[in-house]
């Protein structure tokens, strides 16, 4: 049974792209300042980074000046996009007609349309996916305290 939550790799991803969005402009990080950013393991970011890149999200740039930037300014990045490019686009519920089975089981006219329990999750997920989409990345970055960003600032020398 698949558990429905969302990977640690979102939470990498938003993080990483505020940082990128703080970062001066066109100018690319690398992978191993962004992972020693949040003490993440270099191996797994980069398939996090690679999700972001193959989306759109980040850019990235081979060489020894190379790393990751924003694809595009943060406040048209989505925290939608980010989540999408991690997650993907599956739904978050798969609906596995539990009702049809047991000693209390539907009949087949019983299930023309969907359940009750199917029609919550979908419009629950609904609602987190326009939640995230009205939300961008700059959005996020506006929230951090100014202490981060500076810390920020001052440790990767922008």
């Amino acid at each position: 049974m698949r558990d429905v939550q969302v990977s640690q790799g979102v939470e990498w991803a938003m993080h990483i792209c505020t940082l990128l969005s703080e970062a001066p402009d066109g100018v690319p990080v690398p992978r191993r300042t962004l992972a020693a950013a949040y003490a993440l393991p270099e191996p797994y970011l980069a398939k996090c980074l690679k999700r972001l890149a193959a989306a759109g999200v980040l850019d990235s740039t081979s060489g020894p000046r190379g790393g990751y930037r924003l694809a595009k300014p943060a406040d048209r990045i989505t925290a939608l996009a980010v989540v999408e490019a991690v997650e993907g686009t599956a739904p978050t519920f798969t609906c596995r007609e539990l009702r049809r089975r047991g000693t209390v089981a539907a009949t087949r006219e019983e299930c023309r349309e969907k359940c009750a329990v199917h029609v919550l999750m979908d419009d629950a997920d609904a609602a987190w996916r326009a939640r995230l989409a009205e939300t961008t990345i700059a959005d996020i970055r506006g929230r951090r305290p100014a202490t981060l960003t500076a810390r920020a600032a001052a440790t990767l020398g922008w």
